[in-house]
């Protein structure tokens, strides 16, 4: 092998293996401040969305949290027959808002996004304030609501409208840690030394 062939493998290998990947999280997800510092992507995407959309970071960052605790590419476990034997997927959920292709597909037409891909914050971030903002005119719910707006993200626009999230006890658990995550990140955001 020649040389300068051998020496751009080595280097490409070397540079696949440092450096922190879009993928992994940030390592303090309980403190906004450090979060936003060390992915200042992140932030200009979600000043970008409250813009937009009129939904404020430390809504989009609890909903970030729950839905894939920031993994950027983040998938629903598979499901098993027999405890053994790989089925799929329990949905088609993917990327940091945890979009299903179907609301994916949607907001991609609806926006005209062809580009747009759920493993980007900047995208995932867009959909999440498109997905909101239909929630708050379909539904009534205010954009600073963390727990509603949760359950309509969960739910669907129809199943929240129906009360379904009424005969999931742990949903309702899940939506109330939410809304404390995003009313603990608020108070960090308004301490923060943001540029």
């Amino acid at each position: 092998m020649k040389k300068p062939l051998r020496a751009m493998i080595i280097a490409l290998l070397l540079s696949s293996c440092g450096g922190s990947s879009s993928t992994t999280p940030p390592r303090d997800l309980d403190n906004a401040c450090t979060i936003l510092q060390q992915r200042p992507d992140y932030y200009r995407a979600f000043k970008k969305t409250e813009r937009k959309w009129g939904i404020p970071i430390h809504v989009q960052m609890a909903t970030i949290h729950q839905e894939s605790k920031f993994v950027g590419d983040a998938r629903t476990p598979f499901r098993y027959v027999l405890g053994v034997i790989p089925m799929g997927r329990q949905s088609s959920a993917f990327g940091y808002g945890q979009a299903l292709d179907g609301t994916w597909d949607e907001y991609v037409v609806a926006e005209r996004k062809r580009g747009a891909r759920r493993d980007r914050i900047d995208d995932a971030t867009d959909f999440m304030g498109w997905y909101k903002n239909i929630s708050r005119e379909r539904n009534g719910i205010a954009l600073t609501d963390a727990r509603n707006q949760y359950l309509a993200y969960h739910e669907g626009h129809s199943g929240y409208r129906r009360g379904s999230y009424n005969a999931k006890p742990w949903l309702i658990g899940v939506a109330g840690r939410v809304e404390t995550r995003a009313a603990m990140y608020e108070q960090q955001i308004a301490a923060c030394r943001l540029r």
